[in-house]
């Protein structure tokens, strides 16, 4: 009886060989980054509790309302696979101590974080996000800090010129609401030519209306009050003191009024890199200030802010942009042999290689077959250089030693006891 081939979960995507070595470029690029700005990676499951995520997102948002994985687990408590980063990694924060205090942390984490929405390119139902937070520091050059750090990675991915820095303050909650019943008020007399998502936003999210993708309503947001007006001298002199540490950097940006951000956590700056080279989903990094977090869930009042990064859509803008770096193939050397004793030569060869030069990567041939098949191999493997044992060498104590990327290169044969200082110094 034949049995239906089982697929992946829409949405749910694999990676495949050829596309990890890209993924790892990009997670020793941000590692790397982040460790030059002294930030700590920290690790937190996947699933946490629903109330974490109703808490801090907002039951009446997207995410909470239409996205999230949520299910009940044997003991009949209400569990969800993470949306997003932030609050997994404040709840860890406050559950170890690491704010007690108000203790300063630099903190980073990545992984898989889970919404259900219509599969498209660039959104996925399992994406992965490389997430930064720092708490302790309420000023505004920290704020500066992490995009400065974004900017910094952009040049080092050469798509510094495919991105835009949009800026904003939300300023802070008795503000926003305050403006929230000035917008509402305006949007009221319009309300016969808003979409129903915004109709539905009006009595509960009305700021996530300004961000709507409907061009009608856009049109009618022309002339809704500005955010910036209902601003105290507090929070305008955060928000000027960022803008100025961004031009000190050499930082350009565009301040985005209409920019408010998805979650309800967010408060004063908020900032999104954003890029036309994806279409629709143009965001590629985004966060902000949210120095309530901490205390709503559970902590002491601290001041923290953070951004978020999608791995998926990094790929895409490399890729869009024509920024993919050489990353070569699944070896550097790769090892043929022929005959029993040559195989057995080849494998103490390999290890041996991979002792003394760990850099290289070595692929052994295993599996027997002619030289014409194992040479196939070994070009497909993207292999720099071929070793090619037979008896014959295995007897006279040689090595046999093939470039097969450098044209006009010819193979030559090396004493088994030199090979490994001439790929030491060939690397």
């Amino acid at each position: 009886m034949s049995k239906k081939q089982l697929q992946s979960i829409r949405g749910m995507n694999d990676l495949l060989p050829a596309e990890s070595p890209l993924w790892q470029f990009l997670e020793s690029k941000l590692r790397t980054l982040l460790a030059s700005y002294a930030y700590s990676e920290v690790r937190f499951p996947i699933v946490e509790s629903t109330e974490l995520f109703k808490r801090s997102i907002g039951e009446v948002t997207d995410i909470v309302e239409k996205e999230m994985y949520t299910f009940d687990d044997r003991n009949g408590d209400s569990l969800t696979l993470r949306p997003e980063g932030t609050a997994g990694c404040v709840r860890l924060a406050n559950q170890h101590g690491l704010v007690a205090n108000q203790a300063v942390q630099r903190l980073w984490y990545t992984g898989p974080m889970f919404r259900h929405e219509r599969p498209q390119k660039g959104r996925l139902r399992q994406f992965h996000q490389f997430g930064v937070e720092a708490f302790g520091m309420d000023g505004p050059d920290i704020d500066a800090e992490q995009i400065i750090m974004t900017a910094r990675l952009w040049k080092q991915l050469g798509v510094i010129d495919d991105v835009e820095l949009q800026i904003n303050s939300i300023g802070t909650a008795e503000e926003r609401a305050t403006y929230r019943d000035a917008l509402s008020s305006f949007l009221q007399q319009h309300i016969d030519r808003l979409d129903e998502d915004s109709k539905r936003r009006l009595t509960s999210n009305p700021l996530r209306i300004l961000d709507s993708k409907n061009a009608e309503t856009q049109e009618i947001l022309i002339d809704a009050p500005d955010l910036v007006d209902y601003l105290g001298e507090e929070s305008k002199g955060h928000f000027n003191e960022l803008c100025k540490s961004l031009e000190s950097a050499g930082v350009a940006y565009t301040v985005n009024s209409k920019l408010v951000r998805g979650l309800d956590y967010y408060g004063l700056t908020v900032f999104e890199w954003v890029t036309d080279k994806l279409g629709a989903q143009g965001t590629v990094c985004a966060g902000g200030r949210y120095n309530g977090l901490v205390e709503q869930l559970g902590g002491k009042p601290t001041a923290a802010v953070g951004f978020a990064m999608g791995i998926e859509r990094l790929t895409l803008l490399l890729e869009a942009t024509g920024q993919l770096p050489e990353l070569g193939g699944i070896a550097d050397i790769y090892i043929i042999s022929s005959g029993e004793r040559a195989a057995l030569e080849a494998a103490s060869l390999a290890e041996a290689i991979r002792e003394s030069v760990p850099s290289l990567k070595v692929l052994n041939h295993c599996g027997g077959g002619s030289f014409k098949s194992q040479f196939k191999k070994a070009d497909k493997s993207g292999a720099a250089t071929a070793l090619i044992i037979g008896e014959d060498e295995v007897n006279a104590g040689l090595v046999n030693i093939k470039p097969l990327r450098e044209a006009g290169m010819e193979q030559i044969s090396l004493p088994r006891s030199e090979v490994i200082d001439y790929l030491s110094k060939a690397r």
